[in-house]
């Protein structure tokens, strides 16, 4: 009775961790470059996610101090000046695969919708993702590509160089979700 009870709990278990796929070390980039002048772009490669696949919630958070620039001046100024990690230190994405099936998640690449609210630099924003799925044999692979507003999320570009950076920022993701 008392192994029975055990192979239960740990089969529970085992079912209930196959719900959620998630990582770590996701890839995040952002470019906010004006052509003819310095490239303003970062990366973390530390970005967390996770998605339920019984229900097509889906979330992802970044410590600002973990996107890294060519040019460390840059990146001293985008976490002091623009993005103030000190006081607001994370960006979280929350959302839902609008019609979602865990059928359609297969090798083939599909496109999806998550609509959901953005985060960051203490501002909140209802936002729309187009990205895709697919299986890569036990893990899930997840991108896409989006754009934000800079000053939607109430971070102010200096008149100095605001010729220089885009208030429109394209948003990159990567995550092998397992």
């Amino acid at each position: 009775m008392k192994s029975a009870l055990i192979l239960l709990l740990l089969f529970s278990n085992i079912t209930i961790g196959q719900k959620i796929f998630s990582t770590k070390k996701g890839n995040i980039a952002f470019e906010a470059s004006i052509p003819g002048f310095e490239e303003v772009k970062a990366k973390s490669d530390e970005a967390t996610c996770k998605l339920n696949i019984e229900n097509g919630t889906f979330e992802s958070s970044l410590l600002i101090k973990n996107l890294h620039f060519k040019l460390e001046l840059m990146e001293e100024h985008f976490n002091q000046n623009y993005l103030e990690s000190e006081r607001y230190p994370k960006s979280i994405f929350k959302g839902k695969i609008m019609d979602f099936d865990k059928e359609k998640i297969t090798e083939v690449e599909k496109e999806f919708t998550i609509k959901g609210t953005l985060e960051l630099h203490g501002k909140l924003q209802n936002i729309s993702i187009t990205g895709t799925l697919k299986r890569i044999g036990k893990n899930i692979f997840f991108k896409a590509d989006f754009f934000i507003n800079a000053d939607d999320f109430d971070v102010k570009i200096p008149n100095l160089i605001s010729s220089k950076v885009s208030n429109k920022v394209l948003i990159h993701t990567n995550y092998i979700l397992n």
